[in-house]
């Protein structure tokens, strides 16, 4: 029987080719050029329409959540910094089911990216290039160009890490300047009524603050992009095992990430609010809508200069977080195959470039496959979204089960955990829970799949009781929040009313937890040999 400490010395060779090049303005940027992609040109508009001005409060919950989750996943790249992490913490915390099943959806949430972000630059062409977007979805045209497109950010990551964080500081950069220029130009216009801009009076004019009730912006965090938008602080820890002072640079460049997109979400929000035209308001926020949400509204306030300056940057935005995600999925089909979930020719590191070759083609042509039934950027975020908040769940349980089985080091611990790992839990849950159930139930046949292919896994390499045992509360968590979808108030059955559904939801996911951290502990405390290796890893590395 494997196990997990086996898993990893096959690998030992292979994690010794990456190249650790990435300073802290590197890994900025790349949390940054992650979070400002195609989700600031959509996600207002989207969260607009189906929240108006309560959306405001979705960001901050969504900001507040995501910044929790960065703090756990903060410390776990303190304590053991690893290129793939996301899907590796839970192998050491709780074994290869857990791991497995968290890493499938996280893939699919990570292969969706490039072809999203591809799509959302094709959809905000199409004001200018007809026969690329009708009817709400790419044309034939429109996929084959955003095929081309993820073809450049495979070719941008090939040739290695240091030209990927070379390449993607020049546009980040490019890409903080044009969104507040954005916030700036419409706020003006809403403030001083030009070109028919609504401003504060928008607020009232769409139906009040909350036209469609507080439970649909707690919907839009999942739904509208938001979770999508904020998760690039992610790719930080997927490129951990590159970084240079992993103990100071990791944690301080996730918690700069997420604090800057609170605050650049928060006013690119406003700035819609406002900018938005009071006549087209006639139907509610539900009604507005735009093919290039920030550029058509530039063009109706008469800043036609700021509407060519956005057309230009709905290439650089999304193309710069594709190019992020592109380098992160690599990493993360990287850390799956050292799972042995992916077969094992996938963690091959070419030597010279120090990149995972195999991996990049592998989520290159998968990704093409994300475009031919969900040929839109709304359409894929609906779906991976919810899977995105699912997958950030397990890492309170890892991060308390490594405190607890003294892996990690007094001095690698942030203060406050004992608070911020279960809310970032519980919240995450319930964030998944708020997706309104005809949206829910898409990604259970995802899931299904990924269960499907573990138990193939587990028929082949024999992997043995103990390594199930210590993710059945995952499966448990997942029925609980499926079942609590289907019977409750958020487009569910209706059976248990808001907000006691949300607090039944909110109380079983706190036994949930106490249940997956126990399941961590016994498991750890199974396997010596493993926690050996990551207490010499964690030595070593102060050493050096």
């Amino acid at each position: 029987m494997e196990t997990a400490t086996a898993v990893r010395e096959s690998v030992q060779t292979e994690d010794s080719h990456l190249k650790q090049r990435l300073g802290y303005w590197s890994l900025v940027a790349t949390g940054i050029g992650s979070v400002i992609g195609s989700g600031w040109l959509f996600s207002a508009m989207y969260a607009a329409q189906a929240s108006g001005p309560a959306s405001l409060i979705a960001w901050v919950i969504g900001g507040a959540v995501m910044l929790a989750v960065a703090l756990v996943f903060a410390e776990l790249g303190m304590v053991h910094p690893e290129s793939g992490g996301l899907v590796r913490y839970p192998l050491y915390s709780n074994g290869r089911f857990a791991a497995s099943i968290v890493g499938w959806s996280m893939w699919v949430t990570y292969v969706a990216n490039p072809p999203t972000e591809a799509a959302g630059v094709v959809q905000y062409a199409s004001s200018y290039l007809p026969g690329l977007y009708r009817h709400s979805q790419l044309t034939l045209a429109g996929i084959l160009i955003a095929v081309g497109l993820m073809a450049v950010f495979v070719v941008i990551n090939y040739f290695g890490v240091q030209f990927f964080a070379r390449s993607n500081n020049v546009v980040t950069a490019v890409k903080i300047c044009i969104p507040l220029l954005c916030v700036a130009s419409l706020l003006a216009s809403g403030f001083m009524h030009s070109g028919g801009a609504g401003g504060p009076d928008n607020i009232a004019t769409g139906g009040g603050f909350a036209p469609y009730g507080i439970g649909a912006a707690l919907g839009t965090i999942a739904t509208a992009g938001m979770v999508f938008a904020y998760t690039g602080f992610r790719n930080i820890i997927e490129l951990s095992g590159e970084a240079k002072n992993p103990r100071r640079n990791i944690p301080a460049s996730l918690i700069t990430t997420i604090l800057l997109a609170i605050v650049l979400y928060l006013l690119l929000q406003t700035a819609f609010l406002f900018g938005v035209p009071q006549h087209l308001l006639g139907h509610g926020w539900s009604g507005v809508d735009f093919d290039s949400p920030f550029a058509q509204i530039a063009m109706l306030v008469g800043f036609t200069w700021l509407y060519w300056i956005l057309i230009a940057d709905s290439m650089i935005s999304p193309s710069g977080s594709a190019i992020v995600f592109t380098a992160s999925n690599a990493r993360n089909v990287f850390g799956l195959s050292k799972n042995r979930f992916f077969p094992g020719w996938l963690s091959k590191v070419h030597r010279g470039s120090g990149v995972p070759r195999r991996a990049l083609m592998l989520n290159f042509l998968v990704g093409i496959l994300f475009l031919l039934p969900l040929p839109s950027w709304h359409q894929i975020i609906g779906v991976t979204g919810t899977l995105i908040a699912f997958t950030f769940s397990i890492g309170s349980v890892s991060l308390v089960a490594f405190r607890r089985a003294g892996i990690a080091d007094k001095a690698d611990r942030i203060p406050g955990m004992v608070v911020i790992a279960p809310f970032a839990f519980v919240v995450s849950g319930l964030v998944i829970y708020w997706v309104p159930w005809s949206e829910l139930v898409l990604t259970i046949p995802i899931v299904v799949v990924g269960l499907i292919w573990y138990a193939v896994t587990y028929g082949v390499q024999h992997h043995g009781w103990g390594e199930v045992r210590g993710g059945v509360w995952l499966v448990a968590y997942l029925i609980v929040i499926y079942a609590g979808s289907y019977l409750g108030d958020y487009g569910g059955r209706h059976l248990v009313p808001s907000p006691w559904d949300s607090v039944i939801v909110a109380a079983v996911n706190t036994a949930l937890y106490l249940w997956g951290t126990q399941s961590g502990v016994r498991y750890l405390r199974s396997q010596p040999e493993l926690v050996d290796e990551l207490r010499d890893s964690q030595l070593s590395r102060q050493r050096g």
